[in-house]
C-alpha cells in the first residue's frame, strides 16, 4: 500500500539568486514527485519567526531569518510516496561542504565562510513539520 505524503521545499535566496530553482525543481519532478504548489515571495519576518519557531534563542537564528529575508524564495509543496525522506536525500546533508556529489547541495552548494550555512534548499523533516510548515506557507491548501 502506498501513501502519498507532502512536503514543503523551499528554495532558499541564493539558490534563487543563483538562478538554480529551475534545476532543483527539474531534479524533484525527475525523482516523480507531483508539484502540487510553487511560488516565488520574499518572506515575511513574521513567517519567518513562526517557520523557525523552534530555533528563537539560539545564536543562529536571527542571521538565519536575515538570510532567508534578504531575497526570494521559491516555496514549493511536493507529493508523493515517501516524499519527505526522498527530498531530503535528493538535498543532501545540510553541511555543502560534505554533501555526497549528485545531490542539490553536493552539486551546488559549498561553504561561503559566512555566519549561517547558504545551503540552498530547505526540506521538512517529518510528515508533522511538513504539515506545520505547509499550513504556514500555504494556509489555503
Amino acid at each position: 500500500m502506498t501513501s502519498t505524503e507532502r512536503t514543503l521545499i523551499l528554495v532558499k535566496p541564493d539558490g534563487v539568486a543563483r538562478g538554480l530553482s529551475g534545476e532543483i525543481l527539474r531534479r524533484v519532478e525527475a525523482k516523480g514527485y507531483r508539484l502540487a504548489a510553487v511560488e516565488l515571495r520574499v518572506p515575511t519576518q513574521e513567517l519567518l519567526a513562526e517557520h523557525y519557531s523552534e530555533h528563537v534563542g539560539k545564536p543562529f537564528y536571527q542571521p538565519l531569518v536575515d538570510f532567508m529575508s534578504s531575497g526570494p524564495v521559491l516555496a514549493v509543496v511536493a507529493e508523493g510516496n515517501r516524499v519527505i525522506e526522498g527530498f531530503r536525500s535528493l538535498a543532501g546533508t545540510t553541511d555543502p561542504t560534505s554533501a555526497a556529489p549528485g545531490t542539490i547541495r553536493g552539486d551546488f552548494g559549498r561553504d561561503w565562510g559566512e555566519k549561517v550555512q547558504k545551503n540552498l534548499v530547505h526540506g521538512s523533516d517529518a510528515p508533522e513539520s511538513a504539515a506545520r510548515e505547509i499550513a504556514l506557507w500555504f494556509p489555503h491548501l
